[in-house]
């Protein structure tokens, strides 16, 4: 070998290797940005789940399918259900309004442990957890559909008179 085509061979290495160790930190660049918008996106995510558990049951029901709390954290452990079983779903009372409507039944304050023994006993289909019948309670209450009373250690709800509106 000449070393003229030495010295071809090696400028052509050196471009070759410049070129490379450009692209290489155009890349590190490019994965360092996205990185940080991962990052993002997990935070983002990670302050949703935690107002989720938090906050579950509060939802704007007009939003959510007809479907209970509970139901909504079976339905995402299991496959989707045939589309009959699903319309069969979708025609079933928010639990928020069954609350509402066992509610309206009793001029005296009841608790949420009574209104789920009741909503047991009447719709044997259903079977949310206290904790879903407490958060939908509190959720019916911060829309103004019912009111809670606190006795000393107790939270009791009532429905909340509405005048009727004809239009």
């Amino acid at each position: 070998m000449t070393s003229q085509s030495a010295a071809t061979l090696r400028s052509r290495y050196v471009a070759q290797a410049a070129s490379d160790l450009e692209e290489n930190r155009r890349k590190q660049q490019e994965l360092a940005q996205r990185l940080t918008v991962l990052k993002q996106e997990e935070a983002l995510l990670l302050d949703i789940l935690d107002l989720a558990e938090r906050y579950e049951g509060f939802a704007d029901a007009s939003r959510l399918p007809e479907q209970s709390q509970d139901e909504l954290v079976v339905a995402r452990a299991q496959p989707a259900p045939a589309s009959a079983g699903a319309e069969e779903k979708s025609r079933r009372p928010l639990l928020g309004d069954l609350l509402a409507e066992l509610l309206g039944g009793y001029e005296e304050p009841r608790l949420a442990k009574e209104l789920r023994d009741e909503l047991l006993a009447k719709h044997p289909d259903r079977e949310p957890t206290p904790q879903v019948v407490r958060n939908t309670l509190e959720s019916l209450v911060a829309k103004g559909r019912i009111q809670r009373h606190k006795q000393q250690r107790s939270v009791m709800y009532t429905l909340v008179d509405r005048p009727s509106n004809t239009s």
